[in-house]
């Protein structure tokens, strides 16, 4: 019978283990580098990217970008069917994703009046106020004002609980971010067309990233079959109060 060459045979494997052999002590080489001089030679991460068959060197922005594709996608068709907007998110910064549990909110530049009537058109809303939501509210930790941006929150149907018995108060002492009333009201559309659930049936949102004229802040939740908007004194701290982090790196000054 005939014997057929496999590749890797052994008038082959000299070569090859010298090939290696170099390539090895050059990665190692490169690796002491990037240990000794941040920014300069290799990263296990640049390593663990060749292993998952990915750039090594594209920036974080433009990896993000490739892998959210359909979430951006999606967010564009969510603006267009609800408010009938053209959006333009192919510059939109997209944060590094904290963990599988986390799911991608795009926030575009909608007032709350337009966010709240969207809401009762879908469903009943109740809230405290018939003065203009956008002149109460005059602090946000982030708007989109200067263009749409992109949060991630914890993919749950319930306020973190980990964030319960927590004060607005207690949260900016803590120097953590949450979601604005804005974000709460865009996620609520959101999880509401996904699922034909609503958020916060037995919790409410704090939503301690804004901030009502009088001092107090905003909450959330649905409440005798319908989303109620209301506010809380921002030193109140109870079991059922939570706010919501989010993690963005975007931030209006004080």
């Amino acid at each position: 019978m005939k014997r057929t060459k496999m590749v890797g045979s052994s008038d082959l494997m000299p070569s090859w283990f010298e090939k290696f052999s170099k390539i090895s002590g050059e990665i190692w080489k490169q690796l002491l580098l990037g240990l000794k001089n941040p920014g300069k030679g290799l990263t296990l991460d640049h390593l663990q990217a060749v292993v998952e068959h990915r750039n090594p060197f594209a920036k974080s922005s433009d990896v993000a970008k490739s892998s959210h594709s359909d979430l951006i996608s999606g967010w564009r068709a969510f603006y267009k069917n609800h408010f009938l907007m053209e959006c333009d998110f192919s510059n939109l910064n997209i944060p590094i994703k904290p963990g599988d549990d986390w799911r991608l909110l795009v926030i575009a530049n909608l007032s709350l009046e337009q966010l709240y009537a969207k809401c009762k058109e879908l469903f009943s809303c109740w809230r405290w106020t018939d003065d203009d939501l956008d002149k109460k509210v005059i602090w946000n930790e982030r708007d989109a004002k200067k263009g749409a941006y992109a949060i991630w929150v914890r993919d749950v149907q319930e306020a973190d609980e980990n964030l319960k018995n927590l004060s607005a108060n207690g949260i900016k002492e803590k120097g953590m971010t949450t979601e604005t009333l804005a974000e709460r009201l865009v996620h609520e559309i959101t999880f509401f067309q996904e699922t034909g659930k609503h958020l916060d049936v037995q919790n409410i949102t704090l939503c301690a990233g804004s901030c009502y004229s009088d001092g107090n802040i905003p909450n959330v939740n649905w409440n005798d079959d319908k989303l109620s908007v209301s506010w809380y004194d921002a030193g109140r701290s109870v079991d059922h109060l939570r706010s919501r982090e989010e993690v963005s790196g975007r931030k209006n000054p004080t």
